[in-house]
């Protein structure tokens, strides 16, 4: 019988306790315990992105997260991601035409609502050294960084 562990954490505003295996993944946890399945499995290396979650508002890739190291964390989904500057992102980005087959989107939304809470109003450069932990086989990248600039610049949806 393997041991079991109960952590608590707040998971998009709610504190949730679940039980936790041995070294069990935090991306696990959130789609497996939580159903929280916008928190996509890639490459279980923390090398695509897919797995990008806030962890205290951090981005992290939960793949590689211990999620008995989540106690006492706040830990932000792409689901609880529904702030006015995170809705300008999704809008932004839709519209800029920066999703195809949609895989990656969530990983990449978490990313920038981490990169854009720290750093009001980032430059190109800053966009695309945040997205490099993301993979994107479908779009280039460049009507992400577009939409990305265009809510900077007040171009994408008021909040």
């Amino acid at each position: 019988m393997t041991e079991t562990h109960p952590v608590t954490a707040t998971v998009n505003g709610r504190e949730e306790t679940f039980e936790v295996e041995g070294l069990e993944s935090l991306m696990d946890v959130l789609r497996d315990k939580l159903h929280l399945s916008g928190t996509k499995e890639g490459c279980r290396e923390g090398e695509c992105g897919a797995c990008t979650v806030l962890l205290d508002g951090k981005p992290v890739n939960s793949c590689g997260y211990i999620a008995r190291a989540a106690e006492g964390r706040e830990i932000e989904t792409i689901e609880g991601l529904n702030d006015a500057l995170s809705m300008r992102i999704k809008t932004a980005i839709v519209e800029a035409g920066g999703i195809q087959c949609g895989y990656c989107t969530p990983g990449i939304v978490v990313m920038l609502s981490g990169l854009l809470r720290r750093h009001a109003a980032p430059d190109e450069r800053l966009i695309r050294q945040a997205l490099s932990g993301n993979i994107c086989r479908c779009t280039g990248y460049a009507q992400i960084v577009d939409a990305v600039l265009g809510v900077v610049q007040g171009k994408a949806a008021a909040e």
